[in-house]
């Protein structure tokens, strides 16, 4: 039998271009979402976070993934109550060895886990006068309204600007994964705020007494839509 060589013509192809299986996918196939390595949902804002932030973050995250498992436990000093650990500091043995985050002296997070609860106290960045006194006006607003923010606590712990807690009852009624994304959606934007209303009050040149009574007003108004926005996914 005779084998004929099969023939076709050839393609128009430019020798510049490499074939189609060694072409780097375009700009618009590749998926650039850390919510996707991480495995479940995150907050909107963490595709645009500063680069030079999301490192200290990140690792707040984790830190508190790994902590946040809490469980039932009664007190053993008083019958028939259920009391968060953390803050009774009556039972030693229940305790867990506290984490510290620190981004630089001025910018931690101190995480104290417990058995059955978790406190989270984060110092804010304060590097002048005017944002020391806005990092208080602010935190102060917030303190005030703990209760709507169901994990807030009213008072820091010393040293730091802001303290939540986070007892296994929170952690029942709500998603552990959106309770982190609540942490760290607040340390990103607080910074943001922060930074606007400095902005804003070095705009004119303003006495400290009339720096106190404008950031009020302002914090007021901020306040107030921040307060609403964290609160929108636990309705």
């Amino acid at each position: 039998p005779t084998l004929q060589r099969q023939t076709r013509a050839p393609s128009a192809i430019d020798p510049a271009e490499p074939p189609s299986h060694l072409q780097s996918p375009a700009d618009d196939d590749i998926v650039n979402d850390s919510d996707t390595l991480r495995g479940h949902p995150g907050p909107p804002s963490s595709a645009v976070m500063s680069q030079s932030l999301r490192p200290y973050l990140q690792c707040v995250r984790s830190s508190l993934t790994a902590a946040l498992t809490l469980s039932n436990f009664a007190s053993q000093t008083a019958e028939r109550h259920n009391v968060p650990e953390i803050e009774a500091q009556t039972s030693p043995e229940v305790l867990l060895t506290p984490l510290t985050v620190a981004r630089n002296e001025n910018e931690r997070v101190l995480i104290e886990p417990s058995i059955n609860s978790i406190r989270i106290s984060i110092k804010i960045k304060q590097a002048d006068e005017i944002e020391h006194i806005l990092v208080h006006k602010f935190t102060r607003f917030l303190t005030q309204r703990a209760e709507s923010f169901f994990i807030l606590r009213r008072k820091p712990i010393k040293g730091y600007d802001i303290s939540f807690l986070i007892t296994n009852f929170h952690t029942d009624e709500m998603l552990k994964h959106k309770l982190v994304d609540f942490i760290i959606q607040f340390m990103e934007d607080v910074d943001k705020e922060i930074s606007e209303m400095k902005l804003f009050v070095r705009q004119t040149p303003i006495d400290r007494v009339k720096l106190q009574v404008l950031t009020d007003i302002q914090l007021n108004a901020r306040a107030r839509f921040v307060a609403e926005s964290f609160l929108t996914p636990f309705d």
